[in-house]
């Protein structure tokens, strides 16, 4: 990147180090200054390579300061773990609507006072009629062995009021079987046979009493979603039949005692908590101001809200991408920068609804508003390293001298541009795409690195142990250059051409691609096996095996679909 005259010199006292490069912020004419980061890895700059990297970035000595600085702040005194690990595990898992979510969207709101943002708010951009807040949950095989079930039930569904425990029958496939059945139906958990459709006998089952039923999980990750139709939910009409998922392993479980000839009885204690609408539900914004065009914005953002399975702490979707967003508040006002054009980053909310929140901010935007926001970045798929953007045509150059300053702090997995002759029509399951769908530059990252996205993604996996404290670093960095580049960019993002419906595209989604890790499109045609955890630690570089391509997108939920 830099001519063989550029003295650049490393010096690492550990192997395993990752290369976190301390660049001085302040640099005399007469010679040298020389920091040394925390884990060890010392770095000489000489006042000639700031030139040259002046020069390289198109900044001014001013801009290229402050550049600097923010390199050095994310990577030498980067917080995202110490976000991630208060909102996850001392908040814990986000549900639109919940209890839980609001305090996340509070808590956010007071970070952002605590850096010195300005323009910081909780903003109200819709209500849901119910309020769905999942309490302690259990369940277990109680006899003949004792075995504890990992399982979910869908959000806004039935809990139990206190431990409900039951003997275990086997859905019957006829109504001579059903009839045979009658007497013990009252207080039972009915197996629902696994892979089947609806039982025609279910009413029949409700009205004799049972205490509900359980399905089996494709694998051993279970996941969770919502019941259909939480919009139209009425408090007083919600049906009190429980409805569990365990994951295979616990279904064989059941079904093996049963095919001996053993009674297995099983007790769910599920403490769902309901609350009557209407229910506000919030973005969460804050602004760092811009100094010569303040009425325009470049958007860093992801979605606060999560899905609420039972272990589930909400990490992999969306923490680490809330906390990304964050920490690049963070290192933007500690570096003190004073930017152009305003930085406005928002945590949204009903992402996992349909985008509700992404989608009515939109709405509330008049047309001069949105003429006047340059971009968008979304961080929603997982944690693994930020590795490339998809853009049209129009925006590669203005983006290229963007991704120079990533690439020169991270260079081991550099930035990369996916070009296309123009945006999307639909750009994907995730907030970017509500901007995109009315001609506003949305960026999703696509993302690469060890970690499986599927094991975690909207399952009982989904947990801290499951983040990669070094990609965290370079994506809350990255994400802050990304924010001050644009914002000090001569012009806005030059806008795509229109896009064309129906248009094939790289970062469309397609049948059931999932929008996860292992490569630089971190596409996978189906769910990983539940064999394979994140590492705690991770090498910074994929996998030699995986080959680069486009962002994949978010996959979409069952409940409601998902653009």
């Amino acid at each position: 990147m830099f001519s063989a005259s550029t003295r650049y010199t490393r010096q690492l006292r550990k192997s395993s180090a990752i290369l976190y490069i301390a660049l001085a912020t302040s640099m005399t004419m007469s010679g040298q200054s020389e920091v040394r980061a925390s884990d060890g890895v010392e770095v000489t700059v000489e006042s000639r390579e700031a030139s040259e990297l002046k020069t390289l970035f198109g900044l001014t000595e001013e801009q290229t300061e402050a550049l600097l600085k923010i390199i050095d702040e994310g990577k030498t005194r980067n917080q995202t773990m110490k976000h991630l690990t208060y909102l996850c595990e001392e908040i814990g898992p986000r549900l639109t609507g919940s209890s839980q979510l609001e305090r996340a969207n509070n808590w956010v709101a007071d970070k952002f006072r605590e850096f010195g943002m300005q323009n910081v708010e909780v903003r109200k951009w819709g209500e849901i009629p119910v309020r769905f807040d999942r309490g302690p949950s259990s369940g277990r095989l109680v006899s003949p062995v004792e075995r504890k079930f990992e399982f979910t039930t869908r959000a806004w569904s039935a809990g139990t009021n206190g431990p409900l425990k039951g003997p275990v029958i086997r859905e019957p496939k006829t109504e001579e079987e059903l009839d045979g059945l009658a007497e013990k139906l009252k207080g039972a958990w009915i197996l629902r046979k696994p892979g089947g459709n609806a039982s025609p006998f279910e009413a029949r089952f409700e009205s004799a009493g049972i205490n509900g039923y359980i399905a089996a999980a494709r694998g051993e990750t279970v996941t969770t979603s919502g019941v259909r139709g939480f919009m139209q939910l009425e408090i007083d009409k919600i049906s009190p039949i429980v409805s569990a998922i365990v994951r295979r392993s616990d279904y064989d479980a059941i079904n093996s005692r049963l095919a001996d000839g053993e009674e297995a009885v099983v007790e769910f204690d599920l403490q769902h908590t309901f609350t009557a609408g209407p229910i506000p539900v919030f973005n969460t914004i804050g602004e760092i101001p811009g100094t010569e065009f303040p009425d325009e914005v470049v958007i860093i953002s992801a979605h606060l809200d999560s899905w609420d399975g039972p272990g589930s702490q909400g990490t992999v979707d969306n923490g680490t991408g809330s906390c990304v967003t964050i920490e690049a508040a963070r290192i933007l006002t500690a570096a003190g920068v004073k930017p152009k054009r305003t930085i406005r980053f928002i945590l949204w909310s009903g992402e996992e609804q349909g985008l509700m929140g992404s989608k009515a901010y939109v709405q509330s935007l008049s047309e001069e508003e949105r003429s006047k926001i340059s971009a968008v970045f979304v961080d929603d798929s997982g944690t693994n390293q930020q590795a490339s953007l998809t853009c049209a045509a129009t925006m590669e150059t203005m983006l290229r001298q963007a991704v120079e300053p990533m690439n020169y702090a991270f260079p081991d997995v550099p930035i990369r541009l996916n070009v296309q002759p123009r945006m999307p029509a639909r750009g994907g399951a995730s907030d970017h795409s509500s901007f995109n769908a009315v001609g506003i530059p949305g960026f999703f990252w696509g993302k690469t690195g060890t970690a499986t996205y599927g094991y975690a993604w909207h399952t009982q996996n989904d947990r801290v142990d499951q983040a990669v404290p070094a990609y965290l670093v370079k994506n809350s960095t990255v994400s802050a250059i990304a924010g001050y580049m644009l914002a000090q960019a001569d012009t806005l993002l030059p806008r795509s051409p229109a896009a064309v419906e129906g248009e094939e595209s790289e970062s469309r989604p397609r049948g059931n691609r999932r929008r996860g890790e292992g490569s630089g499109a971190d596409e996978q045609a189906a769910p990983p096996a539940a064999s394979a955890p994140s590492p705690a630690g991770a090498p910074a570089s994929p996998p030699a095996a995986e080959t680069p391509a486009a962002p994949a997108e978010k996959s979409p939920t069952s409940e409601p679909a998902k653009s």
